[in-house]
């Protein structure tokens, strides 16, 4: 069954675990939202993949929908699970590894200048 595009989505409900697929060996993404404020991204990390350590100018949420994750932020180590989630810090060196398959939700808050909300 083919993924619907993301235009396709606005305004129904979803269920989280089935928004992205694992593929072996690999992580898949899919954008939900890409907007000027920020981003939501859902993510499917085979077993033993990761991101290697890096900054972004944004803070970003990590929800973790399946499986278990190892998510390091600057020196601090943290195991969550499911129903888990933090918050990166902008600015702030982070990397995570998958422990076992896993999914998250990835919300990623821009500033935007001279715009309050």
């Amino acid at each position: 069954m083919q993924k619907p595009k993301s235009s396709e989505i606005l305004g129904k409900p979803l269920t989280l675990k089935e928004l992205t697929g694992y593929q072996s060996g690999a992580i898949v993404s899919r954008a939900l939202l890409d907007k000027r404020a920020g981003t939501v991204t859902a993510f499917a990390f085979d077993e033993g993949q990761g991101l290697s350590e890096h900054t972004t100018p944004y803070d970003a949420m990590a929800i973790v929908v399946e499986g278990h994750v190892n998510i390091k932020i600057s020196s601090e180590n943290f195991d969550l699970k499911e129903g888990e989630m933090v918050i990166m810090p902008a600015n702030k060196p982070h990397a995570l590894k998958a422990v076992t398959k896993f999914k998250m939700l990835l919300i990623m808050i821009r500033s935007v200048v001279g715009r309050r909300t």
